[in-house]
């Protein structure tokens, strides 16, 4: 063999290992923080049965001049049964049919002790210009911005591709609790429907059978 390849490929490996490690012992704090970072990001994520994310929005109440915002955070609502929907974005085609019908069903979740909350990553001055352009007509809940898209996040229904919060809704209990959750395609809006029957089936303390419907027999009873 070479002599000169020999001294050569000998300077390579000693080089390798002389590094490598030194270079290891240096990246090993970034990865270990990046790792704890994610460890902490999946444990605050929602699940149900377990506390519901808490979260602190800016966000329209109104279109008084003066009253329009509020800064709203899930403790506001302890005590209460909330639905909590996120939403892709304003000024688009599905989204204001689903928040005009939940809307509409504001009165049936208020008999039901619940409040209702709407949530996209739009900055409150889009969600008050969409709200005063009419779309939405008369809107009697809150619409919260995520502008930083923590809360979406933290609920587990942030696309990341987009950009934009995913079609997900979830029921807190008075108790902070996370006791329902469901996230749709894109292009598919809910169901007031069924989130009033879940709602009820939930408040119920019942075991509820497939399709079951306030008034119907539970399991047991």
């Amino acid at each position: 063999m070479n002599l000169r390849y020999m001294v050569v490929m000998a300077g390579v490996v000693c080089l390798f290992f002389a590094t490598t490690p030194v270079q290891a012992a240096a990246d090993m704090p970034a990865r270990m923080m990046m790792h704890s970072m994610q460890d902490m990001m999946k444990a605050k994520q929602a699940k149900v049965g377990q506390p519901a994310p808490e979260f602190t929005l800016d966000g329209v109440v109104g279109t008084e001049p003066g009253k329009e915002f509020s800064t709203i955070s899930l403790s506001d609502y302890s005590g209460k049964w909330l639905v909590l929907f996120f939403y892709p974005m304003d000024f688009t085609f599905v989204c204001p049919t689903e928040i005009k019908g939940f809307n509409e069903a504001l009165p049936q979740f208020k008999k039901l002790g619940a409040e209702v909350l709407g949530v996209s990553v739009d900055s409150k001055y889009a969600h008050l210009a969409w709200i005063k352009r009419g779309d939405l007509g008369k809107l009697n809940y809150p619409l919260l911005s995520d502008l930083k898209k923590e809360a979406a996040e933290q609920y587990g229904i942030l696309d990341e591709a987009e950009g934009v919060a995913q079609r997900g809704l979830f029921v807190i209990d008075p108790k902070g609790i996370l006791q329902y959750q469901v996230v749709h395609n894109m292009d598919v809006g809910r169901s007031v429907e069924e989130t009033l029957r879940v709602l009820e089936a939930l408040q119920s303390g019942a075991l509820c059978p497939l399709g079951w419907k306030p008034g119907q027999k539970t399991i047991g009873k």
